[in-house]
């Protein structure tokens, strides 16, 4: 059993990390932060990952639709399947990105 704050986990880039295998977990999740037009360069995962958007406004790319996703949209991604997301709103894009793996795995496609 862990009880952590988020402050305890790894900040990289524009997310905290949690990562599942360090926490004894069968998933990982990103803790996103992300500004105006910031956002990861399209890629894939061989896993799925589901990303629940907490505040905020994206632009979420997944294959080759694009729609706006606000607070309380949730985007479900398949495994290997190309996407990607960019904060297209005016203020802080606050989401969590859970990744059905114990640990990250990413191939950027750009």
């Amino acid at each position: 059993m862990s009880f952590l704050n988020l402050e305890q986990l790894p900040f990289v880039g524009m997310s905290y990390e949690f990562v599942g295998e360090t926490q004894g977990a069968p998933f990982s999740a990103y803790i996103v932060n992300a500004n105006p037009g910031q956002g990861p360069p399209l890629h894939t995962h061989p896993y799925v990952e589901v990303a629940f958007t907490i505040e905020g406004r994206a632009s979420i790319t997944v294959e080759d639709e694009t729609r706006e996703v606000q607070s309380g949209g949730i985007v479900v991604i398949p495994a290997n399947t190309p996407h990607r997301f960019v904060n297209s709103g005016t203020t802080v894009l606050r989401q969590i990105d859970i990744h059905a793996s114990p640990r990250f795995i990413q191939t950027n496609l750009a």
